[in-house]
């Protein structure tokens, strides 16, 4: 098992492979620097993971996040953190190579290599059957009075009910999804920004959480 970062989407753009004279469409996002805020271990919390927070400064730190409430400023104050905006775990078999208060850069991960990326989706709103599920509508004449309804919803006394999981109006994306098996085409160490091949899930600003695959990794592409 090899831990992840969190990150934010930046936005789409596109690379050009020179050989093969293709535009290939990319997400950049970006990659921490995440630091470790918290170790757990087997025989104290049943399994081995460490938590990583993102989106902090340091007490003579230079960045600026959201407010911290007391509660979660004292768990940060083991790790030398006055504010954190994100804390994620991932678990680890080997705890040996992380301490409190270590920095977890874009170096983790590898260009070539596959990653799953978790994220919520764009929320639509309140939305009918015809956009949320892509439904036929009805005739459009005037006289139709049935043009975007959803119809019947159901029987009649038999079985006196609508089941449950039946597909009506309702809130549309502002979920949160996973898309798997995305290549790293290019890392900028410097700016710790990643540019993942295809699209990823939420718009630019919305926080990501970048996991290794188990796909083969390939490191020339």
């Amino acid at each position: 098992m090899r831990i992840g970062s969190l990150g934010i989407k930046i936005g789409m753009t596109q690379v050009f492979d020179v050989e093969k004279n293709t535009a290939i469409p990319v997400t950049l996002i970006k990659v921490g620097p995440s630091i470790v805020t918290h170790i757990k271990t087997k025989e104290k919390d049943g399994y081995n993971a460490i938590q990583l927070g993102f989106g902090f400064i340091f007490d003579n730190g230079e960045l600026t996040y959201t407010k911290t409430n007391k509660p979660e400023k004292g768990h940060l104050q083991h790790s030398n953190i006055s504010s954190c905006s994100y804390l994620c775990e991932y678990k680890v078999q080997d705890l040996k190579q992380y301490s409190v208060g270590q920095i977890i850069d874009v170096g983790i991960f590898q260009t070539g290599q596959f990653v799953n990326i978790i994220g919520k989706t764009i929320g639509k709103g309140f939305c009918g059957t015809v956009k949320r599920y892509n439904f036929g509508r009805g005739p459009m004449g005037h006289g139709s009075k049935n043009h975007r309804a959803p119809g019947s919803i159901g029987a009649g006394s038999t079985p006196g009910r609508v089941y449950p999981g039946k597909r009506m109006a309702g809130r549309k994306g502002g979920s949160q999804t996973t898309i798997k098996n995305l290549q790293i085409m290019k890392i900028h160490s410097e700016e710790s920004v990643v540019a993942v091949h295809g699209a990823i899930p939420g718009k630019s600003g919305n926080l990501v959480n970048l996991l290794p695959s188990s796909h083969i990794e390939i490191k020339n592409f």
